[in-house]
C-alpha cells in the first residue's frame, strides 16, 4: 500500500494492481508514517492468518505481495478484500500505520456467506471485453426474436385488425344513425306530430270565391301551414309533406301528397248535371259532364286521388221548391180567372228540361261513381266546407301512420281490432266491449246485431233479470226478437229485427244448464 498522504486510489469499479510494500530483512512490511520517522514493522495478512489458524487447516501460503493482487481488490473504505471474503472488507489495522491489530482471533470465513476457506483463491468476476483481448471468450450476439418476414406479417396482421376495428366502429355508427333516423321518422308520423310536417297549398281562385276566405281561416285556426300557389286545376287544394330527415332549413325537401280536393261552383255543377241529362236523353248537344270533367283533371294531374265538393246544393233545391209552390199558386189563380172570363186558351208550359231535380243529381252521381270511382260531397254552408277541409288535412297527415298500423303482415286478419281482443281496466272499463264480443261469437251474428242487443241490455246480469220477469217460456225466447238493428248510414241505411231464431239461441245460452246443448237446433 502507498504511503499515507499520497495520491488517491482509482475508482472501485476497476481495482488497480497495487504493488507490494517493501520488506525488511526479517520479512516485515516497512510503512512510513507522517507522524513518526521511525519505521514500523507490520506482519503481512497471510502470515497473521496462518498463525491464528489451527495446524493442518491451511494450505501453503501465497507468495509475498500476491495476497492483495490474487485475493481481491479494494473495498469501499480503501481496504483490501481477502480471499473468500464474499465481498466484505477485512479490518484495515494491518494496512494503516499506527493501527493496532484486533486482539480477537481471526475468522476463517468472512460473513458466513461462503464456505470456501480463506486460503482458496476467489473467482474473478467476468468483465467486458477490451481491445486486444481474445474475442473467442466474448458471449455470442443475441439472435433477433423475429425475422424480417415474420415482422412484416405481424405488422400486416396488426394493420388488418386496426382496419377491422375501424370498419366495425363505422358500421355501428351507421347502424346507430339509421335507427335514430327511423325513430325520428316514426315519431313524425304519430298523430299530433304529423301535422307539423304538412303544408296546405291553396289555389288563388279558391280564395276569390264567395267563402274561400272562411276555408283559409279554418285551416289557419287548426295551426296548419297554408301556401297560396297557382294550381293546374282552378279552385283546388293540394298537400305537401316535409321530409323529416332534411337537415338544412333552406334546403328542405317536400313531397307531394296524392290527394286532390276540387271545389265546384253551384252553377258549374248544375250545368254538368244538365249535360249528363241531355246526354242520357240522346241530345246532340255536347256539354261538359261530371265524367268528362274528372277525365280532364286526371289528364292534367295524373296519379292524384280526386275528391269533389259543392256548396249550397240543398239551398238550391229549397229555392226550387219555393218557386214551384209560388208557380202553382199563380197558375191556380190564373186558371180561376180564365175560367171566370171563359178564356179557353191553353197556358204555355215551361220546358221542364231546364230545371234540375234531385233525381237528376243522383243519376249523375251514380254514373260518376261507376265510371271514375270519384265521389262528390255536398255542404250547406262555407263553414262546413272549412271544417271538412280541416278534417281532410288531418286525414292526409295521419295516412302514413294508419297504413303502418294496418300492415300487420297477416292477410287473413280482416279486422285488426277483433283479433287483438279487449283490454279490461281495474275500474271495469272494457267490460261492455267484452259483453259485445261474447254476443258476436254466435253464428250468423254481425257487429250491428251485437251492438243493438248490448245497447238494450248493457250487461249479462240485466239480461238475466229481464228473463226472470217474463211470465212464460215462450215470452223469454221471443224477448229479443223485436230489437231493431240498423245497418249502414245515409241513403243506404237499412233496418231489420233480431228475429226469433237468435233470440232463442241467446236465451238458451244464458239459462240452459246442459253443457252439450246444440244451440243451432230449432224446434
Amino acid at each position: 500500500m502507498a504511503a499515507a498522504g499520497g495520491d488517491a486510489a482509482p475508482p472501485p469499479s476497476v481495482p488497480p494492481r497495487v504493488p507490494s510494500p517493501p520488506l525488511n530483512r526479517d520479512g516485515g512490511v516497512v510503512v512510513l508514517s507522517s507522524d513518526s520517522e521511525s519505521e514500523v514493522e507490520l506482519v503481512p495478512l497471510s502470515e497473521r492468518v496462518r498463525r491464528r489458524m489451527p495446524p493442518g487447516a491451511a494450505g501453503p501460503p501465497p507468495a509475498d505481495g500476491e495476497d492483495a493482487a490474487e485475493g481481491g481488490g479494494l473495498c469501499r473504505g480503501g481496504g483490501r478484500l481477502a480471499a473468500g471474503c464474499g465481498g466484505r472488507a477485512l479490518p484495515m489495522a494491518a494496512a494503516i500505520p499506527g493501527a493496532r491489530p484486533s486482539p480477537g482471533p481471526a475468522r476463517a470465513f468472512c460473513s458466513g456467506r461462503s464456505s470456501r476457506p480463506l486460503s482458496e483463491p476467489a473467482a474473478r468476476p467476468e468483465l467486458p471485453l477490451r481491445g486486444g483481448e481474445n474475442p473467442a471468450a466474448a458471449p455470442p450476439p443475441k439472435k433477433p426474436k423475429y425475422s424480417q418476414e415474420e415482422m412484416g406479417a405481424i405488422c400486416q396482421a396488426a394493420w388488418r385488425r386496426r382496419k377491422d376495428r375501424e370498419a366495425r366502429k363505422r358500421q355501428k355508427e351507421e347502424e346507430r344513425g339509421r335507427k335514430k333516423a327511423l325513430a325520428k321518422v316514426l315519431k313524425a308520423q304519430r298523430p299530433g306530430e304529423c301535422q307539423k310536417y304538412i303544408s296546405v297549398v291553396l289555389d288563388p281562385a279558391l280564395l276569390q270565391a264567395e267563402g274561400g276566405t272562411q276555408v283559409h281561416a279554418a285551416l289557419q285556426a287548426a295551426n296548419y301551414s297554408c301556401v297560396v300557389e297557382n294550381q293546374a286545376v282552378p279552385c283546388s287544394i293540394t298537400w305537401r309533406r316535409k321530409s323529416v330527415l332534411s337537415q338544412a332549413e333552406d334546403g328542405n325537401e317536400w313531397t307531394e301528397e296524392p290527394n286532390l280536393l276540387v271545389l265546384l261552383g253551384l252553377e258549374e255543377f248544375l250545368s254538368m248535371v244538365h249535360g249528363y241529362k241531355q246526354e242520357a236523353q240522346g241530345c246532340a248537344q255536347q256539354k261538359e259532364t261530371l265524367q268528362s270533367f274528372v277525365s280532364h283533371v286526371m289528364e292534367k294531374m295524373p296519379g292524384k286521388i280526386l275528391a269533389l265538393t259543392v256548396v249550397e246544393v240543398e239551398k238550391y233545391f229549397r229555392c226550387l221548391r219555393a218557386q214551384s209552390k209560388k208557380g202553382q199558386q199563380r197558375s191556380a189563380v190564373t186558371r180561376s180567372q180564365a175560367e171566370h172570363r171563359g178564356d179557353q186558351r191553353k197556358k204555355q208550359v215551361k220546358d221542364p228540361g231546364l230545371e234540375i231535380t234531385r233525381l237528376d243529381v243522383e243519376d249523375a252521381l251514380v254514373d260518376l261513381q261507376l265510371h271514375t270511382h270519384v265521389q262528390v260531397t255536398f255542404f250547406e254552408s262555407w263553414e262546413e266546407l272549412g271544417e271538412f277541409a280541416t278534417m281532410f288535412t288531418k286525414a292526409v297527415a295521419e295516412a302514413p301512420f294508419k297504413r303502418e298500423q294496418q300492415n300487420t303482415g297477416f292477410s287473413f286478419y280482416l279486422e285488426n281490432k277483433w283479433c287483438r281482443g279487449v283490454k279490461v281496466d281495474h275500474d271495469g272499463k272494457g267490460l261492455f266491449e267484452v259483453w259485445k264480443r261474447q254476443i258476436q261469437q254466435f253464428n250468423r251474428v254481425s257487429a250491428e246485431m251485437a251492438e243493438a242487443i248490448v245497447s238494450a241490455y248493457p250487461s249479462p246480469w240485466l239480461l238475466v233479470q229481464a228473463y226472470s220477469r217474463c211470465s212464460s217460456e215462450q215470452e223469454r225466447e221471443d224477448m229479443l226478437a223485436d230489437i231493431v238493428v240498423c245497418r249502414g248510414a245515409g241513403v243506404t241505411a237499412t233496418q231489420r229485427r233480431v228475429g226469433p231464431g237468435l233470440s232463442r239461441r241467446i236465451y238458451l245460452h244464458m239459462t240452459s244448464q246442459d253443457p252439450d246443448l246444440y244451440l243451432d237446433v230449432t224446434g
